[in-house]
């Protein structure tokens, strides 16, 4: 007896939800009973709204992540970006900062559970920092913030890594990611039956890291000359403290920037309360210092930074992805 949990959350995406408990309803009904689904959330038994001013459905009891088979994260629906209360980008942090990302966490280290997710759904993970060298897809709006949490975006329909992770890309792909699950679980003929009755045929060869690597044809092998004009800054003008502030859409924070630079290197630390990052690939050209770094507060995300230095004045913006851009404005110490 195979038992899938589809979970809900406040603003989550109607189809990324339905389509999938439809396929699953549908082969449990082929396979005479031999599946179980059932509408889940993180809180327990309750009406869960959902997104885009959407009709509330009732969850029928608790996420439980000991219990062997399936579970499916959908993702939310709302504006496509923007830090409004019904943005997704917001939804699905809000659904991250729930106790969903614990309880998956549970999940995805239980061997008897295959994780599932569509669209936003694995954002939702990997924003709690549980996809981080996992290949995934989401909906393409979003895989640019998938590869800034530290997970590997893959442009697919659907990717499973290994054999306990499946996602799926933009909304419709619920029926996709459903109806592979269906076939390997419970073989072709009951997955056939269910597009039968669906009148609808899955999309898409399913990505694994296996067998050949196609050639990349749009790869150029001329090499581009660049004239690099040296700067006539002190190696002074960025070294040292500088006291930060990011102005982040759920808050400020505070952060030190150490940095240092000789003989035409830069080197550099963040340091936040007891969180000491390092600059990643950190590049000076006199006047604009850019790096990336992989921070846990608020979030699980790999930021790329460019500000400018005049002074003793840092101005810039850290951005993640389609996540919206913060300010960052610091001071030498």
């Amino acid at each position: 007896m195979m038992h899938i949990q589809v979970v809900l959350f406040d603003g989550f995406d109607l189809m990324d939800a339905i389509a999938p408990y439809e396929v699953f309803a549908a082969a449990a009904m082929y396979a005479g009973g031999d599946i179980t689904v059932e509408l889940v959330s993180a809180e327990g038994k309750r009406s869960v709204p959902s997104g885009m001013k959407g009709p509330a459905i009732e969850a029928e009891a608790a996420l439980d992540p000991t219990r062997s088979g399936i579970i499916l994260v959908p993702g939310g629906s709302g504006k496509p970006e923007g830090d409004s209360d019904d943005a997704v980008p917001n939804i699905l942090k809000l659904a991250m900062e729930s106790n969903l990302t614990p309880l998956m966490k549970l999940a995805l280290e239980n061997e008897k559970i295959t994780v599932a997710t569509v669209c936003g759904g694995s954002l939702v993970l990997a924003m709690g920092g549980l996809l981080e060298d996992r290949y995934a897809v989401t909906n393409h709006l979003g895989m640019a913030a998938l590869g800034a949490t530290g997970a590997i975006p893959i442009a697919a329909r659907v990717v499973e890594d290994g054999h306990r992770l499946v996602s799926g890309g933009g909304v419709t792909s619920g029926l996709d990611v459903a109806l592979y699950l269906v076939e390997r679980e419970l073989g072709p003929q009951i997955a056939s039956a269910v597009e039968k009755l669906f009148e609808y045929e899955r999309r898409g060869t399913v990505w694994r890291a296996q067998g050949r690597v196609p050639i990349n044809f749009t790869s150029s092998s001329e090499v581009v000359s660049q004239d690099f004009e040296e700067a006539s800054h002190e190696d002074s003008e960025i070294n040292g403290t500088w006291q930060s502030e990011i102005a982040t859409p759920i808050g400020k924070m505070s952060v030190l920037f150490h940095i240092s630079l000789k003989d035409g290197f830069v080197s550099g630390t963040a340091t936040q309360g007891d969180e000491v990052a390092e600059f990643l690939n950190p590049t000076w050209d006199g006047h604009r210092l850019t790096w990336t770094q992989k921070v846990k507060k608020p979030m699980r995300l790999n930021l790329k930074f460019e500000v400018t230095v005049q002074g003793d004045t840092m101005r810039g913006t850290a951005k993640a992805g389609m996540l919206p851009a913060s300010k960052v404005a610091g001071r030498r110490c």
